[in-house]
């Protein structure tokens, strides 16, 4: 019988199955706009560029290299860095023990954004989320007996870029290797910060000359080494959907090779360094799909670039699995979605791959948590037999049908950044975080609807939560990376380094080599904030400015009686008050991920409220006066980074000496259960972890301000 005919057959089964019901009903719409059927088969496929390719060919729709995990498993890498270079140096050094095979340094928000561990803007983040760097001795502590010429090391770092990548170098040198013998990865993907992460330092166009001169150096002298990872996870992490994702950071890409060839690179000379970096979430076939058609496209990207060298064209990828996907409720059932979203990157062909760790919507990993994360990959890649196939889901009819679908819907937005003038002009007009804002506002209501499920969170819910061991930093952190800065400062030869500090002022102005200055610098014990604080003399420091959708959030509700009763307060609120129920929304410290404010600015405004939205990086005082100013009455602050028992209690102590009590204050993000009464102690009226419908919150905090005086 034909396939035709069979289908025919199937369709008269499932339309008895169905019991009256119309076969269209089991058509799904993804968020990526990709019509999704109940059944494949090979008609389905027929034509499509993508099929019919094999692994290691081009387009490399099947994997960059013939043999893929057969011949080599991917590397296991864990993300992490906490507290002192110390501390972070005996856990890498447990963790290769127990099996990692490369080290992914997590650094913390200050040294990120380019401050050293003294500076008062600090004061809540030093060690919090990362490893505090101050300077190369840092750097020789946090690779102390680490071979750096036998070990791959991928430094996740944007911001300060310059004085982290020449710490590395000279720390190296001073370990007895060359550069020519570094391998692994600088993030330096620092158009994706203005998008989502916003742990930049300086301008656009500034930034993109530090891309260009680290791309020139270490093309030079470090042939091993990766200039550039370019990171679509942090678009995942803000919200964007798979395809999204797919064609942002493709262009983003598209960009950097630009940029690069202006700068009189041959396009061998550094493309075949450049790597990519792509979150994998709970869609498990479309993340399977996506890697599979970021590989097609990109071949087809640089292929018009005419490079000689295959590798030129060959996508190469590490992934992580979602850390936004990671649930407080229930949080052993994140063990389960992070083996999911490890098989997708897996089946999909990453190269790299980062597990994260259970507990942490609630905090950083514990040693228990980041043990049970690395196993899941040592389980997969040596129980579940998967490597000893290449591209085991080639040629399945959906996943076939979603690479294809993937293809042609990036391809539509990646035109619309070319007729922009490329993903820096695309940038510079809001369009890619507009969008990604839009999607994460549309994601959150679903998921407060119930219409998409999250176990624990919005059914299946635990009538009690147990407690979890949580790992927390002392702030006594900052006080051990002053000391240690002030004994550098001491030792040093200051006139060397303010000599060395000029000229990198200098080289700012110039077109020299600005990696070339950096490292001469940290040879001398130049710190990062001051060789960071060298170039913003030139380049000054960039402020963003803050944006609101309006009209996602409540429009995947439509005519619900929730939506409903909630504007029916506000609108009551009105009438008693003369003006709308106003809240502050921000982001206190050097945390620069935005998604939570964003969204529930934009469902607050959707449902009644007059919302500002505060800059970035606001000092508690800061915040403070903003909402005196404002005159509003909530001020809502989220925290992701761990220094909320820092922050909380001084923006209320703030708004105490405006006289301003009557603010109320309010907090959501990673916090853990065993820090809420000191919180509410502290005086904050209502805590939101995540998976907190915004619907409960905002009953919560117009039950707290309705009465107020």
């Amino acid at each position: 019988m034909s396939e035709h005919k069979n289908k025919q057959k199937w369709a008269e089964i499932a339309t008895k199955e169905l019991r009256g019901k119309p076969l269209e009903s089991l058509d799904w719409d993804t968020p990526e706009g990709i019509k999704i059927k109940p059944l494949y088969t090979a008609e389905d496929i027929e034509g499509f560029e993508c099929v019919n390719t094999l692994p290691g060919i081009p387009p490399y729709v099947r994997g960059p290299k013939a043999t893929m995990y057969t011949g080599r498993p991917w590397t296991i890498r864990q993300y992490a860095g906490f507290s002192t270079a110390k501390e972070s140096n005996a856990f890498y050094r447990k963790n290769l023990a127990a099996g990692q095979k490369g080290l992914s340094i997590a650094f913390d928000l200050a040294t990120h954004r380019g401050y050293d561990s003294d500076h008062p803007r600090v004061v809540g983040d030093i060690g919090k989320a990362g490893v505090a760097v101050d300077s190369v001795e840092d750097m020789k502590i946090l690779f102390d007996q680490i071979p750096l010429d036998k070990m791959s090391v991928s430094m996740t770092m944007n911001g300060a870029v310059l004085p982290i990548l020449a710490g590395y170098i000279v720390a190296a040198e001073e370990q007895g290797v060359s550069q020519d013998k570094l391998a692994g990865t600088i993030q330096n993907d620092i158009l994706k910060e203005y998008l989502t992460r916003n742990t930049y330092i300086y301008p656009p166009t500034p930034s993109m000359r530090i891309v260009s001169d680290i791309i020139e150096y270490c093309s030079k002298n470090m042939p091993k080494y990766n200039t550039v990872s370019i990171s679509g996870y942090h678009m995942m992490e803000a919200g964007a959907n798979s395809v999204l994702q797919t064609a942002f950071t493709l262009a983003d890409g598209l960009e950097y090779a630009n940029a690069a060839i202006k700068a009189g690179l041959d396009i061998d000379t550094f493309a075949p360094r450049l790597s990519f970096f792509f979150g994998i979430g709970m869609n498990f076939f479309m993340d399977i799909a996506m890697l599979r058609a970021a590989r097609f496209l990109w071949h087809e990207i640089i292929s018009k670039f005419n490079p000689k060298n295959a590798k030129s064209a060959m996508l190469r990828t590490h992934c992580q699995t979602s850390g936004w996907s990671l649930t407080e409720q229930d949080p052993y059932n994140n063990i389960i979605r992070t083996t999911l979203e490890c098989m997708s990157a897996t089946l999909g062909g990453t190269q790299s791959l980062h597990t994260n760790s259970f507990d942490e919507a609630v905090g950083l990993p514990t040693e228990f948590s980041a043990r049970i994360a690395r196993n899941t990959q040592i389980v997969v890649q040596e129980e579940s037999q998967i490597c000893h196939v290449v591209d085991p889901m080639g040629g399945s009819y959906y996943v076939e049908a979603l690479t294809n679908g993937i293809i042609e819907e990036a391809r539509k937005i990646m035109d619309e950044i070319e007729k922009l003038g490329g993903m820096a002009k695309a940038i510079e007009s809001g369009m890619p975080k507009m969008r990604i804002e839009e999607s994460a506002a549309r994601k959150q209501a679903r998921i407060d609807m119930g219409k998409d499920v999250i176990v624990g969170v919005n059914k299946y819910k635990l009538k009690k939560e147990a407690a979890l061991d949580v790992l927390e930093i002392s702030n006594t952190v900052r006080e051990e990376q002053i000391a240690m800065l002030e004994k550098i400062k001491a030792k040093r030869n200051s006139k060397d380094v303010e000599k060395l500090l000029k000229e990198i002022t200098n080289c700012a102005e110039s077109d020299g080599n600005l990696l070339e200055a950096c490292v001469n610098a940290s040879r001398a014990r130049a710190t990062v904030g001051e060789i960071s604080d060298a170039m913003e003399k030139v380049f000054g420091r960039y402020v963003a400015t803050t944006q609101c959708i309006t009209g996602a959030y409540a429009s995947e509700y439509g005519d619900d009686e929730t939506i409903a009763s909630i504007q029916k307060r506000t609108k009551e609120f009105m009438e008693k008050e003369g003006r709308r129920p106003r809240i502050l929304v921000t982001k206190m410290g050097q945390d620069g991920h935005d998604r939570g404010i964003k969204v529930i600015a934009t469902a607050y405004a959707d449902l009644g409220f007059d919302v500002d939205i505060s800059p970035m990086f606001q000092t508690p005082e800061e915040a403070a006066k903003m909402a005196v100013e404002n005159d509003v009455h909530v001020v809502g602050s989220s925290s992701l980074a761990a220094g909320h028992k820092t922050l909380i209690p001084q923006l209320i102590e703030a708004l105490k000496n405006k006289n301003a009590e009557n603010i109320k204050v309010v907090v959501g993000g990673v916090i853990p259960p065993a820090d809420y009464e000191f919180l509410y102690n502290a005086g904050a009226v209502g805590i939101f972890g995540p998976g907190t419908a915004i619907t409960e919150s905002i009953n919560h905090v117009l039950n707290a301000i309705e009465n107020v005086k």
